[in-house]
């Protein structure tokens, strides 16, 4: 029998196309819906003790990432969102998964630097309407909301959703 890879090299291009659409209409079924999609104002202290104030990234756009340390799929992202954060701005939001202390010591075992505000109760998962992990948000430079992705997304993908609203 002999391997037509023509054959298997289309058949492989079509199930990936088809993957890809597949996985984009999940992720728009299951992003949540915002009561606005202006950008809410979030002040808050991070695990690191710095403040957060979403004001100050006005004229950029960020990315409000959803996780949990508890998520399988959001451990596999977490090298994406740290990529990210090296270029853009970034505020990742971990939801229901412990302390601060805990999640300080999360961070450095798995050498993460981004910013971690903690969301131990779910208040701001809530606000976000925010039911899926991992879910990110991703407002242009004015506030106003582009892109909801839930579930893995690669660097690159979250690169170029931020890299157009520059």
């Amino acid at each position: 029998m002999k391997l037509n890879v023509k054959k298997l090299f289309k058949e492989i291009v079509i199930f990936a196309v088809m993957l890809f659409v597949a996985s984009n209409l999940l992720s728009y079924l299951r992003s949540p819906e915002l009561k606005s999609h202006s950008l809410p104002h979030i002040e808050a202290t991070l695990i690191d003790g710095t403040a957060f104030d979403s004001r100050e990234t006005e004229g950029k756009p960020l990315a409000v990432h959803f996780w949990a340390t508890w998520c399988p799929v959001c451990k596999a992202e977490a090298s994406n969102i740290e990529a990210l954060s090296e270029e853009y701005e970034v505020l990742t939001i971990a939801v229901n998964s412990g302390s601060d202390d805990a999640l300080r010591i999360y961070m450095q075992q798995n050498g993460y630097r981004f910013r971690v505000l903690n969301d131990a109760e779910g208040q701001w998962a809530g606000r976000f309407n925010v039911e899926v992990f991992p879910t990110t948000f991703i407002f242009d430079a004015k506030g106003e909301l582009r892109f909801t992705e839930v579930g893995y997304t690669t660097t690159l993908g979250l690169q170029g959703r931020l890299g157009v609203l520059k």
